[in-house]
């Protein structure tokens, strides 16, 4: 009897320790100096990620949003600039909404803005719900966590890319930008619960230009599983595409990344996700100029390196989606769809829930 006891707890104890903490755990109230609400980033718990460019600063919010159904939701927000504006006071011209995220754990959208424009302008927070209801999330009564990111640029232009995409994966924060290092493309991966920090200089062959290229910052980039590694999948202006096992982002270290594609010059990526369909992986990429791309990862692995000039287009294959214009950015939504932020003709930005094609 003793024996079948002991065992009891000892498996009783086992469950407990090796049972997920949640990440809210190391978030404190108190007062949050934020200053600009940029690229944002879901983790589970509810835990939003907010970069912070004119700082240097990744902040971690709990958003206490941890109740929903994903599957059901649709968003569909007619004039989603003018509603934002009028919550905060002013018209749509004196605001920018920097990015949107999905919460992964309700289906409610996160819209980062900026109230007014240059340094000045004030952070704001806004959640969109599946009825289209908007609320402001009181940034100074949330629990929070903040981390510093270090050689950050100073100059104007490039302080404001210091931070360009952010994303959460296996209990890290990748973090894409700039610094102001030599090579100052960089990949930054961040514990979390915030803690070590790590920071890899990254490289490209940039076909297009028929060049390497250390300076140009990631614009957007995923996180996905290759040959069984995770990887980051980042996208660059005039737009390759190129993988980074982020088993290499490690401090100092200087990384050249696999360029799997060429998708055409004259262009900026602006926001992509993953997403299967009928048992296979596809990424969804929005542009400036070339509209939104479906392109299949399916070759991923086998594909040739580029290290040649390109004039076209080259590597992966892709389709434009020609019934999606003016796209500025996106999310996933569920497994069956994406939320969009539109910009329509009449000049109104829109939330549109969309099917994935």
């Amino acid at each position: 009897m003793r024996i079948t006891l002991t065992c009891c707890a000892a498996l009783v104890l086992g469950i407990v320790c090796t049972a997920r903490a949640d990440l809210t755990e190391s978030l404190k109230t108190g007062a949050m100096d934020i200053k600009q609400a940029g690229q944002l980033a879901f983790a589970p718990d509810g835990v939003l990620f907010i970069g912070d460019a004119q700082q240097g600063a990744i902040y971690a919010i709990a958003t206490g949003d941890i109740a929903g159904d994903p599957s059901s939701v649709k968003v569909n927000v007619k004039g989603i600039d003018k509603q934002v504006a009028a919550m905060l006071g002013t018209t749509a011209g004196e605001i920018l909404i920097n990015d949107i995220a999905v919460n992964p754990a309700s289906g409610n959208v996160y819209l980062s803005v900026s109230r007014g424009r240059g340094t000045g302008a004030a952070p704001a927070l806004i959640r969109v719900d599946g009825a289209g209801k908007l609320s402001e999330v009181k940034l100074p009564e949330a629990k929070f966590a903040k981390a510093m990111l270090n050689n950050i640029p100073t100059s104007g232009n490039q302080r404001g890319q210091a931070i360009t995409d952010l994303a959460y994966a296996n209990g890290k924060v990748i973090v894409a930008g700039l610094s102001n290092e030599e090579f100052a493309s960089k990949l930054r991966t961040l514990d979390f619960p915030f803690g070590k920090s790590d920071g890899a200089s990254v490289e490209i062959y940039h076909g297009s230009h028929a060049a390497l290229e250390t300076r140009s910052p990631v614009r957007t980039f995923v996180t996905l599983d290759i040959a069984g590694a995770p990887n980051v999948l980042a996208a660059y202006t005039c737009t390759p595409l190129v993988t980074f096992p982020i088993a290499e982002l490690k401090g100092g270290a200087k990384v050249t990344g696999k360029t799997v594609a060429e998708l055409g010059n004259g262009n900026s990526p602006l926001d992509m996700i993953t997403y299967q369909k009928d048992g296979k992986e596809y990424l969804l990429l929005t542009n400036t100029k070339r509209g939104v791309m479906k392109v299949s990862t399916e070759e991923i692995t086998s594909v040739a390196a580029i290290r040649q000039h390109i004039a076209g287009t080259a590597g992966l294959k892709f389709e434009t989606i020609s019934a999606l214009t003016n796209v500025k950015q996106l999310d996933k939504l569920n497994g069956q769809s994406a939320v969009l932020l539109v910009a329509a003709d009449g000049g109104e930005s829109e939330l549109r829930t969309v099917p994935l094609p």
